[in-house]
């Protein structure tokens, strides 16, 4: 993919983007966190509409 821009705006964007403030480091994700939390989310809410039920005679 060539660029569109000219060799003078290239290098100022290339300039840009090699300033500090926009040089971070990007942690890595992990799907079995994301599966993890999910799972975490789900019980929890299955735990409390589980104790409403039971506080108000349904189960």
């Amino acid at each position: 993919m060539t660029s569109q821009l000219t060799p003078e705006d290239q290098a100022r964007v290339d300039q840009y983007l090699d300033k500090p403030q926009r040089q971070h480091n990007h942690r890595t994700s992990n799907l079995w966190w994301l599966l993890l939390g999910i799972w975490i989310v789900l019980f929890g809410m299955g735990g409390v509409s589980y104790w409403i039920a039971t506080a108000h005679g349904v189960i």
